[in-house]
């Protein structure tokens, strides 16, 4: 908004001519949306419990039942810091922001009906999966056939390490960007099990993507890394900083012991638009190594299933996803914790060098 009023005065008042520059409006979301959600959050938990929002406990997390009551739906506050920072702070004629925006609550609406199911009916099931599946698919399907259709966007795939090698997938890229974005959003559901644990490596992930956005709609960045350039992409950068601001301010009060949890209104749209900006900028392969903490906590839960049924009855872990096999180890939540962010930090960078190893 901010954007779109004052750069027309720029041409009378030349100082306002700092709000064309998208990395001091990404800055200023960022750090906007981090006061707005610490300013909020006190008010915001209270009300959940006088709503009794209480997060319903997994029977067989036995460690976790002194966490019962907990208010959920977190991530409702994380939508209102990000979503007030992008308002406020991007280029509101810009169809990808917009995009973004819907992906982003799009998903946070289907996780939003899964945690009300469990709050109403008093037990830790929501929608079931073939219901959040079909909501995942509706929101992602709208979603990609507009950018689709978007003349600046193609449906070719950028491979990491081959430069050259851009093969153009046509339709079938509507397929493999869903499986994109609802596989992004599962997994960081999967991973949100313990206090902080996904909140810190979304933010990571999402600060990965913030800087390939920005190359990507940066036409001479583009050229001299060798990465598709999609012309006013860059824009969305300024969502990453609201959703980074909103992520670290929402971590606040959910770091051991959390005050609140986000919920799977907060862990599916999180997943989902994380997955969304790797699909507009075209680096959607690069996700398994930025997101790689999700990708393990996601190969933990298919592997668990996998043996138990060719085994019949067998078990790889003593639990999944595999935060909770070290909890049932004995090692301490605020350890696990602070070792799986160690992690996202390592892929965060492993996947920015890709930058150059191209």
């Amino acid at each position: 908004m901010l954007y779109n009023l004052l750069v027309p005065l720029s041409q009378d008042f030349g100082p306002l001519n700092v709000f064309r520059y998208i990395t001091f409006r990404a800055a200023w979301a960022m750090f906007f949306a981090l006061v707005v959600t610490i300013l909020v959050g006190p008010r915001f938990i209270a009300l959940l419990h006088r709503l009794k929002f209480g997060q319903q406990i997994h029977e067989d997390v036995l460690a976790h039942k002194a966490k019962a009551g907990t208010p959920t739906m977190g991530g409702l506050l994380i939508a209102f810091g990000a979503g007030v920072g992008t308002l406020l702070w991007a280029d509101l004629s810009n169809i990808y922001v917009w995009l973004t925006l819907f992906v982003y609550l799009g998903f946070g609406l289907v996780g939003f009906l899964d945690d009300w199911l469990k709050i109403h009916h008093h037990q830790n099931k929501g929608l079931s999966p073939r219901a959040k599946f079909l909501g995942q698919i509706l929101v992602a399907g709208l979603a990609l056939a507009v950018l689709l259709h978007e003349p600046a966007y193609s449906s070719r795939l950028s491979v990491p390490f081959f430069k050259e090698f851009l093969p153009d997938l046509g339709w079938f890229y509507l397929a493999f960007a869903m499986v994109v974005l609802i596989g992004a959003s599962n997994a960081v559901n999967l991973t949100d099990g313990l206090d902080g644990l996904a909140i810190l490596p979304a933010v990571i992930c999402t600060g990965v993507y913030a800087i390939f956005v920005y190359v990507a709609g940066n036409g001479n960045f583009a050229q001299y890394l060798q990465v598709p350039f999609v012309p006013g992409v860059g824009e969305v950068a300024v969502f990453c900083g609201a959703l980074m601001g909103a992520g670290l301010g929402f971590l606040w009060f959910n770091a051991q012991p959390a005050q609140v949890f986000m919920g799977d209104v907060g862990s599916l749209s999180l997943g989902g638009v994380i997955g969304f900006i790797a699909v507009l900028c075209k680096q959607e392969l690069i996700l398994i190594m930025a997101g790689g903490l999700f990708v393990i906590e996601t190969l933990s839960v298919i592997l668990q299933v996998g043996y138990f049924r060719c085994t019949k009855g067998k078990r790889l872990f003593r639990m999944a996803p595999l935060h909770h096999h070290y909890e049932l180890k004995g090692l301490p939540e605020s350890k696990i914790i602070v070792r799986f962010w160690i992690l996202s930090v390592l892929f965060a960078l492993a996947s920015l060098s890709v930058l150059k190893l191209r």
